[in-house]
């Protein structure tokens, strides 16, 4: 049995619980925030789950196999180290830390414990992003050169954020706290390293907001490659989702639109739905040793350099290189 611990208690910690707790071989044992009622709320969602404010009651429990790391990014670095310690695996939700230097200490943290360490980019394992991937690596579209995301999606409303999000210190930033999806597929696609990037961002229906919920990120790569991304969060319908993907290589193209899936009592699209299931699964698997991270380290290490450039282009106005 695959005993997994949640370090937080917030909305994205209780996905994971229900995710988990549909996997076989994986129990939740223990969900770990500064909030006990709520931390036992989300542990309801798993049948013999604990819940506590005290990490340490988690990491030393021989039931624990592996941690989800879930809440507000600058706790991200502080409680995976505590997990890598304690020589428990480790997920840990995205962006995994505020700066590069922070993300390398994990991470050389990690191997130095062996233990693993993956970044929990949900959108990799959404069934289009798996199919259009599988297409990639099999050489469909040839050495790809181009890709264009364009991703709309109704999160942000007109009265605004009023969370830690807002709070550059606490997210790192709009485009590091959400741009990361984008930016580590680019990666991921087009399998080279980000060495550029220009951003551009304004609010749509909230103009006084104190972040952005709308952009436009151009990404040059070492191998001349390019991604193009238009994100927004300002749909006014809460859920509502609108995106295509177009992966244009040497000898074709690759691309999907979810204006061809139909559409179900409002439920999520089919080519977007389920996808932290079926990261659950993989991270059960990673946790056992019977697979090695989809997300690896070196994609996610450039995937954070990206978006800290997007997040200092979008204040200097100037592309802004990605090892800065």
């Amino acid at each position: 049995m695959i005993g997994v611990a949640l370090l937080g208690s917030g909305a994205i910690a209780r996905d994971h619980a229900a995710a988990f707790a549909r996997v076989d071989g994986v129990r939740v044992t223990h969900v770990v925030g500064t909030d006990l009622a709520r931390a036992r709320r989300i542990a309801a969602l798993a049948p013999g789950c604990r819940a506590t404010t005290d990490p340490a009651e988690a990491l030393t429990d021989p039931a624990v196999t592996g941690v989800v790391v879930c809440g507000r990014t600058g706790d991200h670095v502080d409680r995976a180290l505590a997990a890598v310690a304690a020589g428990r695996h480790v997920v840990i939700e995205k962006p995994p830390a505020r700066t590069l230097a922070a993300f390398e200490t994990l991470v050389a943290a990690a191997r130095a414990a062996g233990v693993r360490l993956m970044v929990g980019q949900t959108t990799r394992f959404q069934p289009a992003v798996r199919t259009l991937a599988a297409a990639a690596a099999a050489g469909e579209a040839g050495t790809p050169r181009l890709l264009h995301l364009a991703w709309y999606v109704g999160h942000v409303w007109p009265g605004g954020w009023n969370s830690w999000q807002l709070d550059p210190d606490a997210s790192g930033g709009h485009l590091v706290h959400n741009g990361m999806h984008p930016l580590d597929l680019a990666v991921a696609l087009l399998g080279a390293r980000p060495v550029r990037v220009f951003a551009r961002g304004w609010c749509t229906h909230a103009p006084g907001m104190a972040t952005p919920d709308s952009f436009h990120v151009t990404v040059r790569f070492d191998t001349g490659a390019l991604a193009l991304a238009e994100l927004s969060y300002g749909l006014r319908t809460p859920g509502a989702m609108l995106r295509r993907m177009v992966l244009t290589g040497d000898a074709g193209a690759l691309s999907h639109h979810t204006g061809g899936d139909p559409v179900l009592g409002g439920a999520p699209p089919a080519s977007v739905a389920d996808a932290l299931y079926h990261q659950a699964v993989h991270t059960a698997d990673v946790f056992a040793g019977r697979a090695e991270p989809i997300v690896t380290l070196e994609q996610s290490r450039a995937a954070l350099a990206a978006a800290l450039a997007a997040q200092r282009s979008l204040h200097s106005g100037q592309p802004e290189p990605c090892d800065a």
